[in-house]
């Protein structure tokens, strides 16, 4: 799949998406604010490519996917669905090499500090506990799976993999699955 794919792609998961939750419910504003984040950077992701910057464009779409698939999996947004980060080519040109292995390397460093900054929010009885582990092994498993690309060498599909774990994390907390314990820079709250 290529970048210009991947973004076509976003485009059709985000076109029929919508709140699945009553207006004027206490969990309406948290799945309009996961739903503004994915149409932001949908938005985001072709202005970077339409600047050339694959990089950030790149992220972006994977970022804002991990949006998507998290208001998904919280039962704030349908149609249900996933669209995790695939093997991709993003044509990165060699002159965004440099921005390509900070933009990563910065990335892995991020959320790996992220997965230590947040503990669960809800009480252990409450089903929003298992919500937050289950955000939280998801968030793991997408850093993990980076962090081998990564030492592949295959700078572009870790980013992709470090960004949508990293969406899982921020729309855990926007959703209140979480609890920030350590940087609060760290998160989009």
């Amino acid at each position: 799949m290529t970048l210009d794919d991947y973004g076509a792609l976003y485009g059709e998961a985000l076109a029929p998406a919508r709140i699945a939750v009553p207006e004027g419910t206490l969990l309406h504003r948290a799945a309009g604010e996961v739903l503004e984040m994915a149409i932001a950077y949908h938005s985001d992701g072709f202005a970077f490519l339409r600047s050339g910057d694959r990089v950030n464009a790149l992220a972006a779409f994977a970022y804002g996917l991990g949006w998507l698939d998290a208001g998904s999996r919280l039962g704030l947004l349908e149609p249900s669905g996933a669209h995790p980060p695939e093997t991709m080519d993003a044509c990165i040109p060699e002159s965004r090499d440099a921005h390509l292995e900070e933009k990563t390397h910065r990335y892995r460093r991020m959320l790996d500090a992220a997965l230590g900054a947040v503990e669960a929010a809800a009480d252990e009885a409450s089903p929003l506990h298992a919500g937050a582990g289950e955000f939280h092994s998801a968030a793991r498993a997408w850093y993990a799976e980076g962090a081998d690309l990564l030492d592949a060498g295959d700078r572009a599909a870790a980013l992709a993999r470090f960004s949508y774990g990293y969406a899982w994390l921020d729309a855990g907390i926007r959703a209140g699955l979480f609890r920030v314990t350590g940087d609060r820079g760290l998160f989009t709250v």
